[in-house]
């Protein structure tokens, strides 16, 4: 994965491009799991990049039982470009399926849903919960406020009554098989998905295969 050291001439000495490139890794190549239009960008320019164009949901789990997807969804949450992801519950979690996009990714901690809720409020983002509980409207047919929280509970018992009860609105993922719920970290990447198809620049997208360089 990644690429070997920078082949050719360099960008020209002060331009914003040259400004955005790390010394060593135009030496020493590029390995980071990072999409090719940031090969060779330092870390903090390719957050500020990404900073200027967030979009406007934001992604909240809880954490009481140190569970093991929120890597996953840190990680799915970049790969979306979400604004942030709140962690609610235990401070520390699990970094391993973050793959180190956790770098690329703020990342806030909330002590109990209390005190995301009293955060939401105060920014104007209504929290809608992602759960399949009785109740709740189909993700399929419904509209996600543009700029909101999406709300994940525990891998097993979802989201905890807290929660529930501080949501505007729960969703729920339309399923067809014969288990009762489908992995937190994979509810996360349809919700958020979801988000995208309804409101994303798709221009803006990095597709596979076509040709950009490093944004400019």
């Amino acid at each position: 994965m990644g690429v070997g050291p920078w082949v050719g001439p360099l960008p020209a000495a002060g331009s914003e491009l040259a400004a955005r490139l790390d010394p060593d890794l135009l030496r020493d190549g590029d390995r980071r799991n990072v999409v090719d239009a940031y090969r060779y960008w330092r870390h903090d320019a390719i957050v500020t990049e990404l900073d200027s164009r967030r979009h406007a949901f934001h992604v909240a789990i809880e954490n009481w039982q140190h569970d093991l997807n929120i890597g996953s969804v840190v990680r799915t949450a970049n790969a979306f470009l979400a604004a942030e992801v709140h962690v609610v519950g235990r401070r520390r979690w699990n970094r391993r399926g973050a793959m180190v996009t956790d770098r690329y990714q703020h990342v806030r901690h909330h002590f109990d849903v209390a005190a995301l809720a009293a955060w939401a409020a105060a920014a104007g983002l209504p929290l809608v919960g992602v759960d399949n509980q009785p109740g709740s409207l189909p993700l399929e047919s419904t509209t996600l406020p543009y700029a909101c929280v999406l709300v994940f509970g525990q891998e097993g018992p979802g989201l905890s009554r807290d929660a529930r009860g501080a949501c505007a609105a729960t969703v729920s993922i339309a399923q067809f098989g014969s288990t009762r719920s489908i992995n937190a970290g994979a509810a996360a990447a349809v919700a958020m998905h979801a988000w995208v198809r309804q409101y994303a620049d798709l221009s803006t997208a990095h597709l596979p295969g076509d040709g950009r360089t490093a944004p400019r």
